[in-house]
């Protein structure tokens, strides 16, 4: 019975020893900063294989923001960025960006994928502002 301990041990030592040894891959996010109304924010979105499932985050009672990553851990098919203004009956589209096949980046400066956007909301001429990067973030 030691003699199979001992064996079973060394077999369980070898597979950490290999797994260690693994590249690490990292996984795509997309990370946006929103301003409004002199508040900024900064959003983390993750990969999805159903786009219908993710819901507009509130942003200051005024717009209503989403980002929409289709893909998994090691691919992203495209991007879908939607910025509404919050109306009150319903929201109403405002922004809509799509980016095809993009690539994660290491180290992506703050508004990487997307530059700086400025959108407006009708009524009032309220202002929301977003940059968004995709970065590869370590498991």
């Amino acid at each position: 019975m030691t003699a199979n301990r001992r064996a079973r041990g060394a077999l369980l030592l070898l597979v950490g020893t290999l797994v260690s040894w693994l590249p690490v891959t990292a996984a795509p996010r997309l990370r946006c900063q929103v301003d409004q109304g002199g508040v900024t924010r900064v959003l983390e979105f993750q990969p999805v294989a159903d786009p219908y499932g993710v819901e507009a985050i509130p942003i200051n009672d005024r717009f209503g923001f989403k980002a929409v990553l289709v893909g998994d851990a090691r691919r992203v098919a495209y991007v879908k960025i939607y910025v509404y203004a919050r109306a009150l009956r319903q929201p109403v589209l405002l922004h809509l960006v799509k980016y095809l096949d993009p690539v994660a980046q290491p180290d992506p400066a703050a508004s990487a994928l997307t530059g700086l956007n400025f959108v407006y909301s009708p009524p009032l001429e309220q202002e929301l502002q977003y940059g968004c990067a995709l970065a590869e973030v370590a498991p």
